[in-house]
């Protein structure tokens, strides 16, 4: 701090600040942020380099962005995240939200389609088009995806332990569309080590799922070009607890694990950085989650830089899809939940996100309904259109605070990255319980703070009110699982079913072995071979993940 700030700052608090205080106090004797950094009453310039510690934007190391004028060509991507019930549903609400604006398509999958399981499986009933539209095979996805051209949006797939067979599925439809699959433009989540840190949907150990994750990245380098091969999620950690902090550290450290088994099987380190991918959370702690996603930008160029020695600019740049805080929405009260979105989302905007996804109000209760979806997309298109935020590239940088809060977590994250380095890396980590202990621990410290009103949740535990009739609400019929059964029957009866069963060996031989799965897989998708068929074969070989 400059000599003569210092004295000011004296005379300030001497003069001003302490009358102040003797006539009213300050609401709490310390304030602090969710992931518990201090915060000060106010803030005043840092002195240090500008270059080094923040850059243009555009620049290593990208804390101001990663395109030298971010919104100001082209706004982030839109991508309502979306699906349900049987592929033809989920059609029409992918038709719903194009036709209101969004720029791009989201698929959410049921659970037995994220576990590997045909919607026939006994382990399926009463989950299928639950959370998410049922795929068991290419004549799903088909249906899925019709009269929607694929080389002309960008999809994600939120999808993990069976992510090479969606993707498969997905390159599969438009080969048999008769497109060209280097366009393809997209993301397939592929993150297994989120899922064994806080979310469940695994089904091999380790070994094999860093396996496929491995072959996605290097299949895709070579044949998808414009495709990312993995998101690499802090967004479930946080939702189960993790603080903002924790969110960071533990998926920076899951990219290091992922980053090392490429480069392991042989792939130059700047073959493939650029198009690994990002997807992070955005919660209500406003100015924290802005400072988050700057630090986050300059860890990760740091990283590659100087430890992996990447050389292409576009290997640096951290690039992130950021999602709404599902876990802060609640059931009571939940138009208060637009108010959330909408600072959330705005805080992912003012950090530089790449494409957005806003909740809905009724997220708390049940699946999206269409009228809430839609509120959802337009919580973006006012704050794109109406507020100026997008007219200039990082409209918080140089906030004294945000500043200050961007190089507290970036110590905190390097804190972390170290001991979860010293415990063998972030498999090691995992396998000892390290993540899930951190984030319990901060999710218990929480809920604490909730029941003991040191954190005021507006419309929880205080501001209450009887409600007065629950909202119109999306309800999933069991008639789904028969409607899903009837096209598997018919699928599987006009097949050519030896085709199919060769394929399936195919897929056997080269697990026993080391070829890249994903040419296996493809072929086994277009011999119209099962998600829950493809899972099993490779069961059989691998066996299943037990904790």
């Amino acid at each position: 701090m400059h000599n003569n700030l210092g004295e000011t700052k004296e005379r300030w608090e001497r003069d001003v600040l302490r009358p102040a205080l003797a006539k009213a106090k300050e609401r709490s004797a310390e304030f602090k942020t969710d992931s518990g950094i201090p915060v000060d009453r106010f803030y005043l310039p840092v002195e240090s380099s500008y270059e080094e510690r923040l850059g243009f934007p555009g620049e290593f190391p990208f804390v101001r962005g990663i395109h030298p004028v971010m919104y100001r060509n082209k706004f982030w991507t839109m991508r309502q995240y979306a699906g349900f019930g049987t592929a033809e549903e989920s059609n029409h609400r992918y038709r719903y939200l194009i036709a209101y604006g969004t720029t791009g398509l989201s698929v959410a999958f049921d659970l037995p389609t994220q576990m590997g399981y045909d919607s026939d499986h006994p382990v399926a009933e009463g989950e299928v088009g639950k959370v998410g539209v049922a795929i068991n095979s290419l004549d799903d996805m088909e249906v899925l995806f019709d009269g929607i051209d694929l080389e002309k949006v960008t999809t994600s797939m939120t999808i993990n332990a069976t992510a090479p067979i969606l993707l498969s599925l997905y390159v599969a439809l438009a080969r048999r569309r008769g497109g060209d699959v280097r366009k393809l433009s997209g993301t397939v989540q592929n993150d297994i080590l989120k899922e064994f840190a806080a979310r469940g949907t695994y089904i091999y150990p380790a070994g094999p799922s860093m396996r496929l994750v491995t072959d996605v990245i290097q299949w895709t380098s070579s044949n998808l070009p414009r495709w990312n091969p993995i998101s690499i999620s802090g967004y479930h950690m946080r939702e189960a607890g993790a603080t903002a902090v924790q969110e960071i550290a533990f998926t920076i450290a899951n990219a290091r694990a992922y980053v090392d088994a490429a480069i392991q099987r042989g792939l130059p380190v700047d073959s493939f950085a650029g198009r690994l991918s990002f997807f992070f959370n955005a919660h209500n702690n406003f100015l924290e989650e802005v400072a988050k996603f700057r630090a986050a930008r300059r860890i990760w160029s740091r990283l590659m830089r100087d430890t992996y020695g990447a050389k292409d600019p576009e290997s640096l740049k951290l690039r992130f899809h950021a999602q709404t805080g599902g876990a802060t929405l609640t059931a009571q009260q939940i138009d208060n939940n637009v108010v959330r979105v909408t600072v959330q989302a705005l805080a992912a905007i003012l950090g530089g996100c790449q494409s957005l996804h806003t909740n809905s109000r009724d997220e708390a209760l049940a699946l999206p309904a269409e009228d809430s979806a839609r509120l959802a997309l337009r919580t973006q298109q006012v704050l794109a259109h109406e507020t100026g935020v997008a007219d200039t590239v990082d409209p918080l940088g140089g906030s004294y605070y945000v500043e200050y809060l961007t190089d507290e977590i970036e110590r905190s994250v390097w804190k972390y990255l170290s001991t979860i380095e010293n415990a063998g890396g972030a498999v090691k980590a995992i396998e000892k319980g390290y993540y899930q202990n951190e984030i319990a621990e901060s999710a218990y410290r929480y809920q604490m703070a909730i029941e003991r009103k040191e954190k005021v949740v507006v419309g929880v535990n205080e501001f209450q009110e009887e409600e007065e009739k629950e909202p119109p609400l999306l309800r999933i019929d069991d008639t789904v699982r028969v409607r899903q059964i009837e096209r598997l029957n018919r699928t599987r009866k006009e097949r050519n079913g030896s085709d199919a069963m060769q394929a399936l060996e195919a897929v056997a031989k080269a697990a026993q072995g080391s070829d890249n799965l994903m040419p296996h897989l493809l072929g086994a998708v277009e011999a119209r071979a099962t998600v829950g068929e493809i899972s099993d074969t490779l069961r059989k070989v691998w066996g299943e993940f037990r904790e």
